[in-house]
């Protein structure tokens, strides 16, 4: 697992454009070109091998020119493709395309036929797309697709895979599909959330000499161990099982209680001292065979516990009992988790939502996309168009820390701070994965860890857990919920012996 990854800032377009106007004065266009060809260069397969850039009518096009023109000095067969009016570039566009001209480059309205490519270069559109690619720079999509698909090259993306929204992820129509995005000044939220990462492939960022956060607020953060490094402390010697807290978790219905058991095996080996089941079942077994080290109690024995957390949701059904025990468990004053069935339940109970809003203990939301629609009243794909505006919306709603889970979970705060987490892999979509990580969260509160930091770091380890493991080459097709357990195990004891 890897330890010690940093947060980086992320930016809306709008907000880039306000940090653009500050640096003026300041070349970015040749900046940013010549970051392009650098990495450019670095991909290719064959020194001097055919390369295909592809230019749109904005300043993305002025960055692709200039990328062309310093492939060129390398030696590089450049052909350079241009759909549009020359006469209608941006003045900085204009500018870099006229000096690849004189430089002795030519451009194109078509992609050469018989050609096999060693690096095709999307520079179509950035950042500043505002509807769906159409007309023929659609069909360049799709061909610089197809033709990096059929000669195996890469297809690097210049700030933003073209036909990507930079700031939500969405798709506006035929979009690149890159197997790598250099990004320019500071990263965008859309790159790794929703769609983003299935278009983006490797990311990395070029900051033009420039200092984004000395310019502008970030608008979010991605995670990284710096976020919660203060609370990553090795224990004390002279501790005991009452010194890391007593988590309790509340679901269980008929036929559901296997995901009760999957968050309190999570919980117990995420460092609980205590852990605590309450299952709605009556014919429940007595005892977790596999963990014995669980204690089974009945709903309403769980809730007198004296608990130090609780989560209340992994298979608790929508019966009039469980509607009854989450009030009540909404009206405990300690760190309360609502996942899964909870969650449907306060999505359709008035008396829940207003007991949640009042609460004055904290308390953590962790939807899936249909899951947050209920919460919000609206549908999946509304959700999905703007995965960090809708866990915002519900963080304000319910006066609760949020988890939008999915690619790219976003975890927003009542106050209006946001998180985009990068790491996770298509492993986690398989059944009682987020039973697994609401026993990771209830496991931190239990030990005393903030609400914002507990959710930063177990959704990050969550996710790191399931990369370790298709890292080892189990997934990511099969990987089972229980096995992210004693891989995410390892993993915070790492971060706990590293401090980071």
């Amino acid at each position: 697992m890897k330890t010690g990854l940093r947060s980086q800032a992320l930016y809306r377009a709008a907000d880039l454009r306000n940090i653009e106007t500050v640096a003026a004065d300041q070349p970015l266009m040749e900046r940013a070109g010549l970051a392009a060809a650098d990495l450019a260069t670095s991909l290719c397969r064959l020194q001097g091998g055919a390369l295909l850039v592809l230019a749109g009518p904005g300043n993305n096009g002025g960055d692709a020119f200039v990328a062309a023109r310093h492939l060129r000095e390398r030696r590089f067969a450049v052909s350079m493709v241009f759909v549009g009016e020359l006469g209608r570039l941006p003045k900085d566009a204009a500018a870099a395309c006229r000096r690849f001209i004189d430089d002795g480059g030519s451009v194109l309205e078509s992609i050469p036929s018989g050609q096999c490519w060693a690096l095709i270069i999307d520079g179509l559109f950035g950042i500043g797309l505002q509807r769906p690619i159409g007309g023929f720079h659609s069909e360049l999509v799709l061909a610089a697709n197809t033709l990096a698909a059929r000669d195996r090259c890469p297809l690097l993306a210049l700030d933003c895979p073209s036909g990507l929204d930079a700031d939500t992820g969405k798709l506006c129509g035929e979009t690149i599909r890159a197997s790598h995005t250099i990004t320019f000044i500071a990263a965008k939220p859309g790159l790794f959330t929703a769609d983003g990462p299935d278009h983006c492939g490797s990311i990395s960022v070029a900051t033009l000499d420039l200092n984004a956060e000395r310019l502008a607020k970030a608008t979010a953060r991605t995670i990284g161990t710096d976020l919660f490094v203060d609370c990553l402390r090795p224990r004390a010697k002279n501790s005991h099982k009452g010194s890391h807290g007593s988590a309790g978790i509340l679901g269980g219905a008929s036929s559901m209680v296997g995901a009760v058991f999957l968050a309190g095996r999570a919980a117990l080996r995420l460092g609980s001292g205590r852990v605590y089941l309450g299952l709605l079942d009556r014919q429940a077994p007595a005892i977790d065979p596999v963990q014995p080290e669980l204690m089974l109690r009945q709903p309403d024995a769980l809730l007198a516990a004296g608990l130090s957390a609780l989560a209340c949701g992994p298979g608790m059904g929508s019966s009039d009992q469980a509607v009854a025990l989450l009030e009540r468990a909404s009206s405990l004053d300690l760190p309360l988790v609502l996942d899964a069935d909870a969650l449907n339940l306060l999505a359709g109970e008035n008396r829940l939502q207003q007991a949640v809003v009042v609460r004055r203990a904290p308390t953590l939301l962790t939807p899936h996309p249909a899951e947050a629609a209920r919460l919000l009243g609206c549908d999946t794909p509304f959700v999905q168009s703007d995965r960090a505006g809708a866990a915002l919306a519900i963080a304000k709603r319910y006066q609760a820390m949020v988890v939008l889970k999915g690619c790219g979970s976003v975890i927003a705060t009542p106050a209006g701070h946001w998180f985009v987490n990068t790491s996770g892999n298509p492993g986690l979509a398989t059944a009682g994965s987020g039973d697994v990580l609401s026993g990771f969260i209830v496991a931190l509160l239990a030990q005393g860890w903030p609400a914002l930091e507990t959710l930063l770091a177990a959704v990050h380890l969550h996710g790191a857990a399931a990369d370790e493991l298709v890292a080892s080459g189990c997934g990511p097709v099969g990987l089972t919920a229980g096995e992210l357990i004693d891989s995410a195990r390892a993993g915070f004891n790492r971060w706990l012996a590293n401090g980071r």
